[in-house]
C-alpha cells in the first residue's frame, strides 16, 4: 500500500506498508530524503506516529518543536515512511504506535509507556526518554535509510 502526498514545507512524502525499501527518491528542492523502515509492532491496529526534530535540543520532544510529523497506517512485520526534510543537516526521530488512534502517547497510570515507542539511533539501555545526543543522525543530500525498532 502507498500513499504520496504534501506535507506543508517539508515536502514531498510516501507512505508505503511492504518488506522492501521504499521508492524513496531525492525531491528538486535539493533536501535530504529519510527513508524509515519501522519494525516491531505488534499488531496491525492504529498507526505509527513519526516526528522528526531540527538541530535544537530545546525542541526534541517540546509542544511545536517538531520539523514534520506524519501519521501512517500500521502493517507488521515492518511499516515504511518516506519524506523529505528541507535541507541535509541534524535531525532526531520519535515514533509511537497509537494503537487507539487517539493522537496522544499513552501511559498507564504509573506513567509508564502503554503504547510503543523508538527513537533514530535505537538507543538501549535507557532508563527513561533519551536526549537529543542519544538519537540524533547526519542527514545527507540525497536518500538517508533509517530503521528504528519499536518497543513495548
Amino acid at each position: 500500500m502507498r500513499i504520496f502526498g504534501a506535507i506543508g514545507t517539508a515536502g514531498w512524502l510516501l507512505f508505503t506498508a511492504s518488506s522492501a525499501w521504499a521508492a524513496c527518491a531525492p525531491g528538486v528542492t535539493g533536501g535530504a530524503m529519510l527513508e524509515i523502515q519501522m519494525e516491531g509492532v505488534r499488531s496491525n491496529k492504529g498507526q505509527l506516529t513519526v516526528t522528526v526534530y531540527p538541530d535544537d535540543p530545546s525542541r526534541f520532544l517540546a509542544s511545536g518543536g517538531k520539523e514534520a510529523r506524519v501519521r501512517v497506517p500500521v502493517s507488521q512485520p515492518m511499516t515504511e515512511a518516506c519524506l523529505e526534510v528541507p535541507k541535509p543537516g541534524t535531525y532526531a526521530i520519535a515514533v509511537y504506535h497509537d494503537e487507539n488512534m487517539d493522537r496522544k502517547f499513552n501511559r498507564t497510570f504509573v506513567g509508564l509507556p502503554d503504547e510503543g515507542y523508538g527513537f533514530s539511533r535505537n538507543p538501549t539501555g535507557l532508563l527513561g526518554i533519551p536526549g537529543f545526543d542519544e538519537v540524533k543522525f547526519a542527514a545527507v543530500a540525497g536518500v538517508n535509510r533509517l530503521t528504528i525498532k519499536i518497543t513495548y
